[in-house]
Parts: structure tokens; C-alpha cells; sequence
């Protein structure tokens, strides 16, 4: 008995030093990683020195603020990578050539990947607009789901973002509406994350803002409507008869203006029938097409009205 557990022990210790003994594959590019990072860092160290092209007067001596912090994100943007697999992505975003990365990616199997300080600027957003924000990059987090671009997303993956999403929302005080996705602010070159996204889960915890469900009710009305004939020169009517109908109990405004409504949420409304789409994309999630329908309109207006 006692030889048994001694090799259950040794087996187990054997585990662990091979474990930590197995070399990381993305030792080189944290070098890189690392090497940059310094760089940065000596630059901000770096006391500021007079540029003698400046032409207007400038002080004595520089004076360095004692009151200051690190600039923190506002926004969280997602995505979904359009790869086959996560070592695809890691990859991808580890090779300088692409000119893109993320600060997380996150598995379909649910592990998370994070593969920049929360205060660095990745390249994920690229040319987008929310709002008056032009550069999305400066002031937002990416995260890339693992997703091939046309699969649902994985429970385990979904789970794991709600838990990134929680801890930057704590960490840096990120509003709700500011958790939105890649083709929200870049709605004439991107489609992601697909229609299959929780959007509404998300925002039942707190990322992102929904419609009120009760804005889509519906009352039962009761018409008359009174059947004629004509027979010869003279005119037979009919017994009368109630036709029953639904009339939505929130009504649009006939002010109500669809493309203003967009950019006061936040899309980019130069190209309309792609902020359209990307409305659609994010919140019908069906038939996404630049057609806003009655129910559509009813939605929109309910969410600008959020937004206001």
C-alpha cells in the first residue's frame, strides 16, 4: 500500500515539473512585446526638452504635475475573428505583418487570452466612428470571440466573456452602452459579431442596452365594417361584421426621423443604409437588410429615446 502511494506521488510530482518545464510557443514574441512595452515606458519617463522649432515663448524649466493617472478605456468593442481556430488568431496577432491585434481573445472552449495591457492601444477597430469618436482604438478594449463568422457561439465562450466583460466594467467604470460590437462603429466594412450573439443576454447583465419588450405590445381592436352588393341600380348591404385587428399600444411618432435616431446613438449615418444594417445586425438580428420595418421603427425609437 505504501509503494502504491509512493508511485502515485512520484507520478504526480513527474506532472508537475514537466508541466512547468514545457516551453511557452509565444516566448519570442513576448519579447517583443516586452521590448516595446520599455520603449514606451522610457518615453513617458523621459523629462520633456524644449523644442527649438516651437516659435512661442516657452517656460524656464519644465515642471512635471504631481496629480495625474493612466488614461482608462471607455469603450469595449467585440468581435468574432473570421479564423478557424484560436492558435489561428494568436497567431495572427502576433505577427507584425498583419497590423492587427486585440487586447483579449477568448476560445470557444471558454479560456481567455490577454494579449495587451488594458491601457495600450491595440489595432482592432481600425477606420470606425461611434459618435463624435474617431478613433475608437485610443479609447476602447477589443476582445475577439473565436468564431469562424457564420457558427453560434460556444456556451463556455459566451460564459467567459460575461466574466471579462464584468471585470472591466468594475475596473474601469465603463458605462452600459458602451459595450458594442465591430460592426456598430464600422458599419460599411464589418459584419461581426454575427447574428447568432447574445446581445440581449449581455445586456440583461449589464453590457450594452436592449428595447423594452413591452414596446412591441399590441392591442386587439375591434372594427365594423358593413358588406355591400350592388344589385342592378340599387345597393344591398349586409349584416355588419367585426373584424379584429392588432394596433401596436406604443405608436412612432410621425416626426419620428430614423436616420437622426441612428446618429444619436451612435452609427455613422453618412452611408444610412449601412448604419441601418448594422442597427438591424445588432438588435433584430433578423432579415438584415436596409428596410426598416413598422416593428423595426418601433424598436429604433424606443432605443434612441434611451440614448437621449
Amino acid at each position: 500500500m505504501k509503494h502504491t502511494a509512493l508511485r502515485i506521488s512520484m507520478a504526480l510530482l513527474a506532472g508537475i515539473f514537466v508541466a512547468s518545464c514545457t516551453p511557452n510557443p509565444y516566448a519570442a514574441t513576448n519579447k517583443v512585446y516586452k521590448k516595446q512595452a520599455k520603449a514606451y515606458g522610457k518615453t513617458l519617463w523621459a523629462e520633456p526638452k524644449p523644442d527649438p522649432e516651437i516659435t512661442y515663448p516657452q517656460g524656464d524649466y519644465w515642471v512635471g504635475a504631481t496629480n495625474f493617472n493612466m488614461r482608462k478605456p471607455n469603450y469595449v468593442i467585440i468581435h468574432h475573428t473570421a479564423q478557424n481556430s484560436t492558435a489561428q488568431t494568436l497567431k495572427t496577432f502576433t505577427t507584425p505583418a498583419t497590423q492587427v491585434s486585440a487586447h483579449y481573445v477568448i476560445g470557444r472552449d471558454g479560456k481567455v487570452y490577454q494579449m495587451l495591457n488594458d491601457y495600450l492601444r491595440a489595432w482592432h477597430g481600425g477606420a470606425s466612428r461611434w459618435g463624435n469618436n474617431t478613433d475608437i482604438n485610443s479609447s476602447s478594449i477589443g476582445i475577439e470571440l473565436d468564431n469562424n463568422g457564420a457558427e453560434p457561439f460556444a456556451e463556455p465562450q459566451i460564459n467567459s466573456l460575461i466574466g471579462v466583460l464584468e471585470m472591466l466594467k468594475k475596473k474601469h467604470a465603463i458605462p452600459a452602452a458602451n459595450f458594442i460590437g465591430h460592426s456598430d462603429i464600422a458599419p460599411t466594412r464589418k459584419v461581426d459579431p454575427n447574428p447568432t450573439f447574445p446581445w440581449k443576454q449581455l445586456a440583461t447583465s449589464g453590457f450594452g442596452l436592449w428595447y423594452d419588450e413591452n414596446a412591441l405590445d399590441s392591442v386587439v381592436v375591434a372594427k365594423t365594417v358593413i358588406d355591400s352588393v350592388a344589385i342592378a341600380d340599387s345597393t344591398l348591404l349586409q349584416p355588419e361584421v367585426l373584424v379584429f385587428e392588432q394596433e401596436p399600444v406604443h405608436k412612432v411618432p410621425d416626426t419620428f426621423n430614423p436616420v437622426d435616431a441612428l446618429r444619436i446613438i451612435g452609427y455613422d449615418v453618412r452611408n444610412p443604409e449601412a448604419a441601418i444594417k448594422a442597427f438591424k445586425l445588432h438588435f433584430i438580428q433578423t432579415e438584415i437588410n436596409a428596410v426598416l420595418t413598422e416593428k423595426d421603427k418601433l424598436i429604433l425609437y424606443n432605443l434612441y429615446k434611451k440614448y437621449l
